[in-house]
């Protein structure tokens, strides 16, 4: 467990809180934007912003403190979930990891973006030129590894 100070957030109306005692995964895919029509559809923009949290104790080092959200299953490896009050999306979750949406983060701003996933969806007119990695929802590592765990076909 991190040493560091617990990273926290929750939703607009306050009803669903949480926190988080580890870092977040190190690497390129761990925090970043993704412009796949599933998250614009799921979260009603362009794009998601996600830090993802994981491991085999995820479930003690992740939390809710208040509340607990609604969760909706959006693919065979993952699902979604928000504030049954307010409607604020706050994580994606699959098998042994937690994706939380940025902006529900009380401090978003330690988390500066590392990647693009889901370019093959990005609407031709928003121009994001931060000079990151940027791939395919099918190239995406967390993507791959999330269906090769559960064995979902990736195409």
């Amino acid at each position: 467990m991190s040493t560091e100070p617990n990273i926290s957030g929750g939703c607009l109306c306050g009803a669903v809180q949480y926190e988080v005692t580890q870092q977040p995964d190190d690497n390129i895919s761990s925090i970043g934007y993704c412009h796949c029509r599933m998250c614009q559809k799921a979260l009603g923009g362009l794009f998601a912003y996600f830090v993802v949290f994981s491991g085999p104790n995820i479930g003690e080092t992740f939390r809710f403190t208040r509340g607990e959200p609604k969760y909706f299953r959006s693919s065979e490896w993952g699902e979604r979930g928000f504030c049954s009050e307010c409607g604020t999306p706050l994580v994606m979750r699959d098998l042994d990891s937690f994706g939380v949406t940025i902006g529900s983060l009380d401090h978003p701003e330690v988390f500066p973006p590392k990647s693009h996933s889901g370019i093959e969806s990005q609407v031709s007119w928003l121009k994001i030129d931060d000079g990151l990695p940027r791939w395919t929802t099918e190239d995406d590592p967390y993507f791959i590894a999330a269906t090769e765990a559960t064995g979902e076909d990736a195409s």
